[in-house]
């Protein structure tokens, strides 16, 4: 497994390079309320609505009293508005009253904050803290190291305990980054392009079905 791991990185890494995050931000507090707004969403209609947000909010201390109902107007084409309004302001509130006016920097700390669950926190601490052996167990990556053969199942914890069991800590959040991008490029979920894929010596899915 480890030299088969290694192999699908380095493809990875060659492909896509350094694999920035989807998501446009500055601040760090900005991240947070881009992957909040990302659930269910795609990143491009995300990116489309926070320039408006964050030009409405410019600061913490703005977001943090925000009209809930007039965040629920900018994020309106993101899916369940309301929801996300509401947890975007009390986030924002509880890191001014609860951690200095900063996003956290670990697990436990994160996973107070309104609407932030484990995906949404390993991202956070991967892309602001670069922590090791950071986890994002979204869609793409779970479908995709599920053909890979490199975790079983579908529940985001389950696969996050596996990946983060084999994958080199040092490379797990860029790794993700670049399961995103290869999952919108090759490995979608109704019709992947095994063709033209070029980690199919190392796809169990492909392998059997081929």
């Amino acid at each position: 497994m480890e030299e088969k791991v290694s192999a699908i990185i380095s493809i990875l890494k060659e492909r896509y390079g350094s694999a920035p995050c989807a998501l446009h931000y500055q601040k760090d507090y900005e991240l947070m309320i881009a992957v909040r707004l990302s659930a269910q969403c795609t990143d491009a209609r995300v990116n489309l609505v926070t320039p408006a947000l964050f030009s409405a909010f410019p600061t913490l201390k703005a977001m943090a009293a925000a009209d809930i109902g007039e965040v629920e107007k900018l994020v309106h084409s993101c899916g369940f508005y309301k929801h996300k309004a509401r947890d975007i302001v009390l986030a924002c509130q509880m890191l001014l009253s609860d951690y200095g006016g900063k996003v956290p920097g670990t697990m436990e700390e994160l996973l107070r904050l309104p609407g932030v669950g484990r995906k949404t926190a390993n991202l956070l601490l991967g892309d602001i803290y670069h922590v090791p052996g950071s986890v994002v167990c979204d869609t793409h990556c779970i479908r995709i190291c599920g053909r890979l053969g490199l975790s079983q199942g579908k529940e985001p914890e389950k696969v996050e305990r596996q990946l983060r069991a084999i994958l080199p800590p040092e490379e797990s959040s860029d790794f993700c980054h670049r399961i995103v991008l290869y999952g919108r490029e090759i490995c979608t979920a109704q019709r992947p392009k095994c063709g033209e894929c070029p980690l199919r010596p190392y796809c169990t899915f492909f392998n059997e079905n081929a």
